[in-house]
């Protein structure tokens, strides 16, 4: 295999290594690998009997870590990777490359933030980060529990519930190198039986910043309440609405990202999203042992752009566009009960989901001036009558219907055995709004679909402080409303499942040193590619088969002056069979290639030093390995090493100073780097494009915490 990685060598000499340090574990307490978490069952289980690899971020990390997007405080979780496209804008690395594809499902509070069909690789901008109480990450395939998407993984946002006295908090933030000014702010209390919250952000990135045309304003609020019926009941209401407009420079070609990293082609792209979300929940023991809980969902999505990446056909001074629109609006309930039995100390977890969402989309052509000597698009019109091709204006009634069930039982005190599935249907009503043609998209009609996802999985206690777990599961993802009628015909589409094989050990080494590892193999049968037949044509087809497999390791330790994590992942992801042309003289078979944008090893790292007990200055480390830009494994891009630096000081009566450097040493570098190049004369100043990141940059913030937040 063309890689400088050989993986597994590497996995098991790490794991005999940890091996053979477990005869020093301390003798310390069960309680210490007790953490609760809720995304591996989808109800309250110790982490320690969660036959799962999961990671998590608490408020509290949150709040220290100061995190100017979603991404700064998911990637300190080993195999995550949020790669940064600008304004919140991003796409997804778990147990998969860097890519927009959908094998992710993002909740909050346990409900998918978007139905399944109408997946958006930038659905964490959906997110207030000043609402969340944490998040939760379960990484591979967890179809069984939450359905389709969740292949790589599943991240679950906990919005932050009321306090108990009365709170609220202040704050400011400046980057003058990025433009970047943020406001937070936030109130909550209880009085009685009723408790609310109210947190709240809105961001702006100003035009006058190292990238030119990279402008942007986000506003985000998330409302919160909390009501006791009793006893044995209560409810929780939650409203959340972000506001995202950002221009969008794109990326830059070879020469441009070498000598003028800053520019930007584009002077008119953009993208425009408006989401609210509306969330009640009513939790209460309906019987002996037995907690039930039942969520009404609403949703409105609303995402409109002109995108850069379509821009394209370009010949001297024209280039073809497009101009859409997509919006969604869902009603659904979810239905949950957690029935503890009498025997083998055994727990039942079932329900049912019910998801009616509407997707309508239009899509326009555009006539686009490019400036020939500089590259740049500078104007733009209209052109959907002169060329009527590709111009789309359809709609898609979603439905998706689904029942779970997850047994546990301890067949002995040492070991804990879980076993589950989940059966989703779905169905897609498409409406072709226009006359069905050659140019206008296809004829009306229903399909369905329907998949079983299983799940087996067993933890063992080796000590109080050390367990081990494994874990077969299988994940899904089926045809996308834009694959399915994006296009003239409708082509023939099957779902695309993944099994995931996993092992883990989890253990607290010395004082207070947590190890999390986990060793995994991902694959994936019938992925839907862009296929090109003998004759030319391209149409969407289940024409790949890959492979993901890796090791992802956490350490951690909180000492009194000192503290540190390490964060590492070595992962080798391949084409075991991708065929995605037969024409003639173009036949592209990439079978047994190493997938593009694949990493080979990604660490975080972080070591802080509370020199007073009220100061607190951390060194940083983001390494991302080399990885294939293109298929045919001819284009590297060799990676990169940043360094961060964060410093805070907290004054009396509530205020906290605090400051970040950015990319310490100035390293250029790119976010996400990809090539065109197949075969024959290689240009790599048309075929290789990078979105360039961040300079050096200076971020002061000010806050103000009025009692416990």
């Amino acid at each position: 295999m063309n890689t400088h990685f050989q993986l597994a060598p590497l996995p098991w000499a790490v794991l005999g290594l940890f091996t053979s340090l477990s005869a020093g574990v301390y003798a310390q307490t069960a309680a210490a690998l007790d953490t609760i978490v809720v995304s591996g069952s989808r109800s309250e289980t110790k982490l320690s009997e969660t036959p799962v690899s999961i990671g998590s971020a608490s408020r509290t990390q949150w709040d220290a870590d100061k995190p100017k997007s979603v991404g700064e405080i998911i990637n300190r979780i080993p195999g995550v990777h949020w790669n940064d496209l600008g304004n919140e804008q991003h796409s997804m690395a778990i147990r998969q490359p860097i890519s927009t594809n959908a094998v992710y499902q993002y909740l909050e509070d346990g409900i998918p933030i978007r139905p399944l069909g109408v997946f958006n690789h930038n659905a964490l901008n959906e997110i207030n980060m000043n609402g969340a109480g944490g998040v939760e990450v379960v990484k591979g395939a967890a179809s069984s529990l939450y359905g389709s998407n969740a292949v790589g993984g599943a991240i679950n946002f906990l919005t932050q519930r009321s306090s108990r006295t009365p709170t609220g908090y202040l704050g400011i933030r400046h980057d003058h190198t990025d433009g970047f000014t943020r406001f937070d702010s936030g109130a909550s209390n209880t009085w009685g039986d009723l408790g609310l919250r109210f947190s709240h952000y809105s961001s702006q990135r100003d035009s006058q910043n190292w990238q030119q045309y990279s402008g942007g304003k986000k506003d985000s609020f998330t409302l919160r309440a909390d009501y006791n019926l009793g006893e044995k009941s209560w409810l929780r209401a939650s409203l959340v609405h972000t506001n995202l407009d950002s221009d969008t420079p794109g990326s830059l070609f070879e020469n441009d990202f070498r000598t003028n990293p800053g520019k930007s082609i584009n002077t008119f792209t953009w993208r425009k999203d408006k989401t609210t979300r509306a969330n009640l929940a009513w939790e209460g023991e309906t019987t002996q042992g037995g907690l039930t809980t039942v969520t009404l969902f609403a949703r409105n999505n609303d995402h409109g752009q002109l995108p850069n990446y379509t821009i394209s056909g370009c010949s001297g001074a024209s280039c073809k566009g497009t101009l859409n629109n997509n919006h969604v609006e869902s009603l659904g309930v979810d239905v949950k009960h957690a029935q503890k039995l009498d025997w083998l100390r055994a727990r039942l977890v079932a329900g049912a989901y019910i998801d009616r969402s509407q997707n309508d989309y239009v899509s326009d052509n555009l006539a686009i001036v490019r400036d020939v000597p500089t590259g740049r698009h500078i104007r733009y019109t209209l052109n959907s009558v002169a060329n009527p091709s590709g111009v789309r204006n359809y709609g898609a009634g979603i439905a998706n219907d689904a029942v779970f069930a997850q047994l546990e039982l301890s067949p002995s005190e040492q070991i804990r055995v879980v076993a589950g599935g989940r059966y989703d249907s779905i169905r897609y009503d498409f409406k072709n709004y226009l006359t069905p043609g050659a140019n206008y998209g296809a004829a009306n009609e229903v399909r369905s679909f329907a998949k079983f996802s299983p799940k087996l999985g067993a933890t063992y206690a080796i000590s109080p402080t050390s367990s081990l777990y494994s874990n077969l599961s299988r994940g899904f993802t089926p045809p996308e409303v834009s694959q399915l009628y994006g296009k003239n015909a409708i082509p023939e589409l099957n779902s695309a499942t993944y099994d995931n094989v996993e092992v883990g050990w989890r253990a607290l080494l010395g004082p207070g040193i947590r190890l999390d590892s986990a060793l995994y193999q991902l694959k994936g049968k019938d992925t839907i590619v862009s296929y090109t037949s003998d004759i030319g044509n391209s149409f969407n087809k289940n024409a790949g088969n890959t492979r993901s497999r890796g090791l992802e390791l956490s350490l951690n330790q909180d000492l009194r002056e000192w503290d540190w994590r390490v964060g590492a992942t070595w992962a080798e992801h391949t084409f075991v069979s991708y065929r995605v042309s037969d024409k003639v003289g173009a036949i592209e078979d990439y079978s047994g290639k190493d997938m593009p944008q694949a990493p080979n090893h990604t660490i975080t790292a972080q070591v802080g030093w509370k020199f007073t007990p009220t100061s607190r200055v951390a060194l940083g480390l983001v390494k991302q390995g080399s990885y294939w830009m293109n298929n045919a494994n001819t284009v590297r891009y060799a990676g990169h090493s940043l360094l961060n630096l964060t410093g805070s000081h907290k004054l009396p009566d509530g205020w906290e100073v605090w400051g970040q450097i950015r990319n310490l040493t100035d390293k250029a570098y790119s976010d996400n780097a990809s090539s065109s190049y197949k075969s024959g004369a290689y240009r790599p100043n048309t075929q290789n494009t990078y979105a360039a990141g961040a300079p050096r940059s200076f971020m002061l913030g000010l806050t103000k915490l009025f009692g416990n937040r």
